[in-house]
């Protein structure tokens, strides 16, 4: 009997499952994932592009011309700049008015923030009850409804005053008032801190419950915990609401415009910078130095942005741990 042959390698080899024929589907069906995909982003990408890309790249141009709305707008190079800061006296005043509210409100929101995450964080009963309370004021600050009586409420008759005059002291209009005008907003601004709050609580519930405990161990009271413990843990969540507050407070005008009616009034005391923005632009028709003030205000919430993140290296620190 003669052997049968041995199979070579190659004809022991399975024939291919797939040609080249099969695999062009493939690539097509690739393709029309993408194309699918970018057909859901197609509105947000139109909007980006008309609502947001394109007016900021002409309001840039603007800023560089004379522009009133009515007329075609006329090139003047850098004059708008130049005016802002050599020849308008208001504008230096909305820089030193906004500057102040920033310095003020930014801080005490955060701290006020703060503290009611502590105390929701603690365990008591209805706790989600409190929680949806506390946050409705920053659902509603920012309305007009809540800027008009808030001038109510710090009106010559208003709640504030009539509080005051059952303990004999003599009320006075606050919002009036070229001293205490900026005050009453700045209550108004931390009075929203229902944002804040719930990122603070939520960053109140990853911090390990064992470092207090060993910190009661050594004898540690609540206040050394605070400052050992809370504020060290926290401080990647307080740079977080620090970047948003200052961005927020930058940009604000509802309440300074209802409060003041639309003037900045009394004496410029609560001209915000955005106030003055809208009112060169829509009151006096200055739209191309509207569009200057736009940039600048751009470049200043860029700048301390920068300047937060360059400082946070030496203050904020991050759970390496895990690395």
């Amino acid at each position: 009997m003669t052997p049968s042959p041995t199979p070579t390698s190659t004809d022991a080899l399975p024939p291919p499952k797939t040609s080249l024929a099969k695999a062009r589907p493939r690539g097509r069906n690739i393709l029309s994932e993408n194309a699918w995909g970018f057909l859901f982003l197609a509105p947000w990408i139109i909007g980006m592009v008309f609502f947001m890309a394109g007016p900021t790249l002409v309001s840039f141009y603007l800023s560089f011309t004379s522009f009133n709305l009515l007329e075609p707008p006329e090139w003047i190079a850098a004059k708008n700049y130049v005016r802002l800061f050599t020849q308008d006296g208001r504008y230096l005043s909305a820089l030193r008015v906004t500057f102040t509210y920033v310095a003020l409100a930014v801080p005490l929101n955060l701290a006020f923030a703060l503290a009611l995450a502590m105390v929701l964080n603690a365990k008591i009963k209805g706790l989600g009850i409190y929680r949806a309370t506390y946050y409705i004021p920053s659902l509603l600050g920012g309305s007009v409804a809540i800027a008009i009586l808030w001038r109510q409420v710090f009106g010559f008759d208003g709640i504030v005053s009539q509080a005051l005059a059952v303990f004999g002291i003599q009320g006075s209009s606050w919002v009036s008032s070229p001293s205490q005008a900026l005050w009453t907003l700045i209550i108004l601004h931390v009075w929203q801190f229902g944002s804040p709050m719930i990122i603070f609580l939520a960053g109140l519930k990853q911090i390990p419950v064992e470092l207090y405990e060993a910190a009661s161990v050594d004898g540690a009271g609540p206040w050394r915990k605070f400052w050992m413990i809370t504020v060290p843990m926290l401080t990647p969540v307080i740079f977080f609401n620090l970047i948003l507050q200052i961005i927020n407070s930058f940009q604000a005008f509802t309440p300074a415009f209802i409060v003041s009616g639309g003037s900045g009034g009394p004496l410029d005391s609560t001209l915000f910078y955005t106030l003055y923005l809208y009112l060169q632009g829509f009151a006096n028709f200055r739209m191309g130095y509207a569009s200057a003030m736009a940039w600048v205000l751009l470049v200043i919430i860029g700048v301390l942005t920068a300047l937060a993140f360059l400082s946070s290296r030496y203050w904020v620190h991050y759970d390496d741990s895990a690395k």
